[in-house]
């Protein structure tokens, strides 16, 4: 009851934004992934992986209850952590961690909002603990993980490559002990399950067993907008005869102008007509231009790549996801059409569908950067200790921490956008591992 009860208690900790909002938060794909179930629609641009499993909880009721299982989720992964690297856990430190979380990262940011990037560090947790944690859990724990993880990496293209990261991570990790392979392969499989869910899904949605049947429109965004595939399509129109010849005098542009904005030449061809699902329309020529970018500019490509990732592991902040941008056209139709007109009306109450929620909480952004640079010199130390007392678990869980947060940049700034989102949603288990690691006693492997 004690471990219920605390763990039940992080949950409330980490997901106090919402309650000071009076509602869930969310972004307007919040929206699209709404739709998924209750058009249906089998969104070109979007995994139908998150949208069933926010179903799966609010049954048509109230966002709040997939809020909650979201918060619970993480609560306990935290908890197991501790119990991984102290050998047990304790309800007190467990409050100490979750309130650290909560008052000095954006944590509460990241789980208090509907959207499948919570999987980030709930990817990196779950396989650390399926990997160089297995010894602490039963087998029922193990299984949960399992689950966890699969549905995690599945929920979002990003996390596929992120995942990849962890296996050669708890590989590394492993071989010290003698265990590289087998611990690689029990983190490999919910990987291999999410790749299986990918691909049925898309198979019976898309007609495609595909990872990502239109994934190659969001490559080519990235890559015109870096400049490379820029230049292909310059030096190959007209003669190629590609829809994307007509504009080559108007690229490169933003990559997420390119794909989103109403006038791009996306959703909107050379005569001004709309084009419906531009993105799936043009995404077989996509695939065109970025393998002759690739074969043309692999330097050009690996170096815009490595800069990107560079600039997102230092962009992190909560500031574009607390607006209310969108939502009159992408968010409250959904509400209003599968929910009560309660839960309309308290989604409008709200401080974030009023745009005030970013105002009141800007204070937080010095305090979440200043705590971060004190984590990556606590870590640094922590890492001393823990390679001084040969704590073997310790030291893997630093390992998957640090390469987490890298790989994430690398698999959404690198290969999509920079964007303050995209690491916030990971960045806080850096101060919170060191949190973690300040309260665990060196131990031997």
């Amino acid at each position: 009851m004690r471990t219920v009860l605390a763990i039940a208690a992080g949950a409330v900790l980490l997901v106090w934004p919402a309650l000071l909002n009076g509602y869930p938060l969310v972004f307007s794909d919040t929206g699209g992934f709404l739709h998924q179930t209750l058009g249906p629609l089998m969104l070109w641009d979007k995994p139908w992986i998150y949208g069933p499993v926010l179903h799966g909880f609010h049954w048509r009721l109230s966002l709040w209850l997939p809020l909650a299982a979201q918060a619970l989720l993480v609560s306990q992964l935290l908890w197991l952590v501790q119990r991984v690297l102290r050998g047990g856990a304790a309800p007190g430190l467990h409050l100490g961690v979750c309130l650290g979380a909560a008052a000095l990262t954006t944590a509460p940011f990241t789980v208090a909002m509907l959207m499948p990037d919570l999987f980030a560090p709930v990817v990196v947790l779950a396989l650390f603990l399926l990997g160089p944690g297995r010894d602490e859990l039963s087998g029922p724990e193990v299984a949960w993980l399992l689950v966890v993880a699969a549905i995690g990496i599945a929920s979002h293209l990003s996390h596929l490559p992120l995942a990849a990261a962890m296996v050669v991570m708890a590989w590394v990790a492993g071989l010290g002990r003698g265990r590289g392979m087998a611990d690689a392969g029990r983190v490999a499989l919910p990987v291999a399950a999410a790749v299986g869910l990918l691909l049925v899904t898309n198979l019976v949605g898309h007609g495609r067993a595909a990872l990502s049947p239109h994934g190659a429109t969001f490559m080519l965004a990235r890559l015109q907008a870096d400049g490379p595939a820029a230049a292909v399509i310059r030096a190959r129109c007209p003669a190629a005869g590609w829809y994307l010849c007509d504009f080559a005098d108007r690229l490169p542009m933003d990559a997420n102008d390119f794909l989103w904005d109403s006038a791009s030449p996306v959703n909107r061809d050379a005569q001004g007509r709309p084009r419906f699902l531009g993105g799936a329309l043009l995404s077989a020529e996509a695939g065109q231009i970025v393998g002759e970018t690739l074969r043309a500019h692999p330097a050009a490509v690996i170096g815009a790549v490595v800069r990107n990732t560079l600039h997102q592991v230092v962009t992190a902040g909560i500031g574009d996801t607390l607006g209310a941008g969108n939502f009159a056209t992408a968010l409250q139709p959904r509400i209003a059409e599968g929910f009560p007109p309660r839960e309309l009306a308290a989604f409008d109450a709200g401080m974030q569908a009023r745009d005030r929620l970013a105002g009141a909480v800007a204070w937080l952004v010095p305090i979440h950067a200043a705590v971060m640079l004190l984590s990556l010199s606590l870590l640094g130390l922590e890492a001393w200790r823990a390679w001084r007392a040969r704590d073997g678990v310790a030291a893997a869980f630093l390992g998957f921490v640090l390469v987490g947060v890298v790989a994430n940049a690398a698999a959404t700034g690198g290969l999509s956008g920079v964007f303050p989102r995209y690491q916030a949603r990971i960045a806080w288990l850096l101060p919170v591992a060191a949190l973690l690691m300040l309260m665990t006693p060196r131990r031997r492997a």
